[in-house]
């Protein structure tokens, strides 16, 4: 349940701390006073819209913070949840201190919190909500029928990818030949093809240099091949004298190695020969390698990948009849699967219509609507096997026909029809649902007796939920665990709103206000009463 709620800068608000109990908490004041910015930090917290006209003027930011507790085998575990909205750029979400997104809010919140603002009911007139709860109160499986929806999806996505335009299809077969031909015959089958190839080029384009070069260097190391070279004639002048045992050795160690030298120069040299035709033939290569770069990819991998995709997809395309018959057999089974899984849902959602009908008609007898009768149509027309078109109807009065809800509940009659759902989907009864249910003025358009009914009602919540709502019946706050009161002051030509809880003669002085605007002797006395039952 949510324990704390910070709030700085929203609205009229500029700065409230609030410390939240279990039970009921009733939230009244003036109208303006700023009691629906409490209930939109909240929206905030759970990953609401932010607005940035929703920050107080002259501020950089308004900043939201709530303290959650959760129950876990292991005790009861805390999360810290804020929202940051700035006056100008984007909005910012924090879990626990660290940064994260305002999905993630909604995600963890989604089991914490359910909040119903002040036109929530309306949204009961539409068949996706109405449906949505009938699916929530009957535990409807919907995952064999996403699952085989999402199948037929992808079926159709690759039929249309096939090709099942016959003139597209041949365009695309004539184009891919023509590719793949080109890169048949270009025969790459190495990525580092041009590199071999440009080191080819450079020592043929260079041949008679190379050569030239080779033979000079020959004639500088043993131009005439005398014996009387330097090295020779050192190794003779010192013979075997033993002063020159070593450096003997050296100087026959490099005789040795230049007489190799020379060898490997010599045969390299004579090796380089003029070859025009195969210079040719190698720039010839070069240049279409660099074509096929320039259409395929950037570089010989991406050629060599771009050739085996377009075998891939002209098989594809050339085997289209095959492939197309696979396909439509696949989307048969799919179809089947589908509707056999629509079918179940519908059976589903028609066993549970009745129960539910049952448990919200029972619910309004208790908010002061006695002969109010509920019925939940599902699947007005034959093809709608999994019963999506689903409607509530109501009848309001003896005699009157069953009608759907906009066509016969009043603003109260919607109001408390949307309260009894509410009271029958988060189970009062054992507690189900989430734990903390906010409600923004659920009580608007009743009073009198429907008023005292929903304020029981909502009490009978609040013994397994801890429930905020804004009202201003004092039949409801009456009837709440807590009540806090929101005032609104003016000073020094700013407004600012303040959040205090009241009890003992505060609280009975709030009741007195809320009926009769005063607190008068009668209204303190009916104020009085109303508490105390």
């Amino acid at each position: 349940m949510l324990t704390e709620l910070h709030i700085e800068n929203l609205g009229v608000i500029e700065r409230a701390s609030l410390v939240l109990e279990h039970g009921v908490t009733a939230l009244s004041g003036e109208t303006g006073a700023g009691k629906t910015m409490l209930v939109e930090a909240i929206g905030l917290l759970v990953g609401g819209r932010a607005d940035a006209s929703a920050v107080r003027s002259g501020a950089p930011e308004a900043r939201i913070d709530g303290r959650f507790e959760t129950e876990t085998p292991d005790g009861v575990d805390e999360i810290v949840l804020s929202r940051v909205v700035l006056a100008e750029g984007r909005s910012r979400a924090y879990v626990n201190g660290r940064p994260a997104t305002v999905a993630s809010l909604a995600e963890i919140t989604r089991e914490l919190v359910d909040l119903h603002g002040q036109h929530a009911h309306q949204s009961l007139l539409s068949t996706a909500t109405q449906r949505a709860a009938l699916d929530e109160f009957g535990a409807i499986d919907l995952g064999d029928l996403r699952s085989a929806r999402a199948r037929l999806t992808e079926i159709d996505a690759e039929l249309a990818t096939l090709g099942g335009d016959e003139r597209a299809r041949a365009r695309e077969i004539d184009l891919l030949r023509f590719q793949v031909g080109e890169l048949d015959d270009a025969a790459i089958d190495d990525a580092d093809e041009d590199t071999r190839l440009a080191a080819e080029e450079s020592l043929l384009a260079d041949a008679v240099g190379h050569r030239e070069a080779g033979t000079a260097a020959l004639d500088a190391l043993r131009g005439d091949e005398q014996p009387t070279d330097p090295l020779s004639a050192a190794l003779q002048a010192i013979g075997d004298r033993q002063p020159f045992h070593d450096v003997a050795s050296r100087l026959a160690g490099i005789q040795a190695e230049l007489d190799d030298v020379v060898t490997e120069l010599r045969g390299l040299t004579e090796a380089i020969e003029e070859q025009p035709e195969r210079l040719a033939e190698l720039r010839d290569r070069r240049q279409l390698l660099v074509e096929l770069e320039r259409k395929y990819g950037n570089g010989l991998a991406e050629v060599m990948a771009f050739h085996r995709d377009a075998e891939i997809r002209l098989r594809e395309l050339e085997d289209y009849d095959r492939r197309a018959a696979e396909l439509d057999a696949q989307r048969a089974a799919a179809t089947t699967a589908e509707r056999a899984a629509a079918e179940a849902v519908g059976r589903a959602r028609r066993a549970a219509a009745p129960r539910l009908a049952a448990a919200v008609e029972e619910k309004l007898h208790q908010l002061a609507m006695p002969n109010a009768a509920i019925a939940v149509e599902v699947g007005r027309s034959d093809d709608d096997h999994p019963g999506d078109e689903v409607r509530f109807l109501l009848s309001a009065n003896p005699g009157s026909p069953l009608l759907p809800l906009n066509r016969v509940a009043s603003g109260g009659e919607l109001a408390r029809a949307m309260l009894a759902l509410r009271l029958v989907l988060s189970g009062a009864s054992d507690g189900g649902g989430s734990a903390t249910l906010v409600f923004d003025e659920v009580d608007a358009g009743i009073g009198g007796a429907a008023a005292a009914a929903v304020g029981d009602a909502l009490a009978d919540l609040g013994a397994h939920h801890q429930v905020l709502i804004v009202t201003h019946l004092p039949q409801v706050a009456a009837r709440a665990t807590h009540q806090l009161v929101v005032a609104k002051t003016v000073r020094a030509d700013e407004t600012f709103t303040s959040v205090d809880e009241v009890s003992g003669d505060e609280r009975i002085g709030e009741i007195a206000r809320m009926l009769a605007g005063a607190e008068t002797s009668a209204a303190l006395e009916h104020a009085r009463d109303l508490l105390d039952r």
